[in-house]
């Protein structure tokens, strides 16, 4: 058994204890989870040829089978495979006589399930092969498609991007979790160009979320969007700066709005832009009261873009409503699930149809 291999079966082990002892539904009742992860393991670890992946319970991706050249190796095949069982993925890299030299399952995307078999992988995003650290190999930038089946966001679908980075003794691939953690935790998933923007040249949308002042937003580069930036009072919040602002990384302009105190110290950050690829344009942003309560409400309408199934462009209109609560505000998903707008909305519209889910009375009636 392989180093990397005892080192996953540890974590693997740790992770299923502390599924044990918290008070959470185990996905696999009744069944025996370790007995389930070693079966999955000598399916794994008995691939020796191309030919035995199917064999052993995975579905090649035939589509996103590429021919690359690595360091030491020469001309080899990558095959990414999913798990019929339990829709992990894994990357199989092939000789041009089948024999497989090198295999992994250990991927960012492996882990959104913590302690469970079961995976929420459906399919491969995107795959580039390049050298992102400068030491001349060939390095993976992969992304996933994965879809929750419970929970608050079930149904829908969210990127996961991680990086390999070819060893120096070009054999195989290793992690840095630092970087597959920042990549996802502050959305920088979106795009293969995304994610070497980050890695290779430093451009990172960490400070949109760390930063503690408008001062340091600006410093970092965040662009305000003068035009919808204005002070409104909150309440027992006080009279807050609303600040909505950009940042482009590659080619995508990735969009937050603060709420900044007479300070200048940041007391809220809302992300209206969701899992959205880009703002292709800022419609408006409106403060009032929506919900009846007396409390001013955020309601922010926008255009965003984001890349079809098929790598065409989509542009759609989209909003979110944020209701203020003690402390600060809370994002809206009863309207969402109800009503979706069009490019035809406008936000005197949209507030009033908000308004009238809450009771609100309305010229008709």
């Amino acid at each position: 058994m392989s180093r990397n291999r005892k080192v996953l079966n540890f974590i693997m082990l740790f992770s299923l204890l502390l599924a044990f002892l918290c008070p959470f539904p185990k996905v696999y009742a009744g069944d025996n989870v370790l007995a389930l992860y070693q079966e999955y393991c000598s399916r794994f670890e008995s691939i020796e040829y191309q030919d035995d992946i199917s064999e052993n319970g995975f579905t090649i991706v035939e589509e996103q089978i590429f021919p690359i050249e690595l360091a030491g190796q020469g001309n080899v095949a990558v095959i990414p495979a999913f798990d019929k069982q339990y829709d992990r993925l894994a990357l199989f890299f092939a000789k041009e006589d089948g024999k497989i030299f090198y295999k992994t399952d250990q991927l960012e995307t492996n882990n959104r399930n913590r302690g469970q078999m079961k995976q929420p992988n459906r399919n491969i995003a995107a795959i580039s092969f390049q050298d992102v650290n400068g030491d001349e190999r060939m390095d993976i930038l992969l992304i996933t498609s994965c879809v929750n089946d419970t929970g608050d966001y079930a149904g829908k679908p969210y990127k996961v991007g991680d990086v390999l980075f070819q060893s120096e003794q070009g054999v195989g691939f290793y992690r840095d979790y630092r970087i597959s953690d920042k990549i996802n935790r502050f959305g920088m998933n979106k795009s293969v160009e995304a994610i070497t923007a980050f890695v290779r040249d430093g451009y990172s949308t960490e400070f949109m979320y760390t930063a503690t002042t408008l001062a340091e937003l600006k410093e970092q580069g965040l662009q305000v969007i003068e035009e919808q930036c204005y002070s409104r009072s909150f309440a027992k919040l006080g009279k807050l700066l609303v600040v909505p602002g950009t940042y482009r990384i590659a080619d995508y302009d990735i969009f937050m709005i603060y709420l900044v105190n007479e300070q200048g110290y940041i007391v809220s950050s809302l992300q209206p832009m969701g899992d959205y690829d880009n703002l292709y344009a800022l419609k408006g942003i409106n403060c009032r009261d929506i919900d009846g309560d007396g409390l001013k409400d955020i309601v922010v309408l926008a255009r965003y873009s984001y890349e079809g199934k098929a790598g065409e462009l989509i542009v759609e209109s989209d909003y979110s409503i944020y209701y203020q609560r003690t402390g600060g505000f809370s994002v809206d998903t009863d309207i969402k699930s109800m009503y979706q707008c069009s490019d035809e909305d406008t936000m005197e519209a949209l507030v009033e149809k908000a308004r009238a889910y809450w009771g609100w009375k309305t010229e008709d009636d």
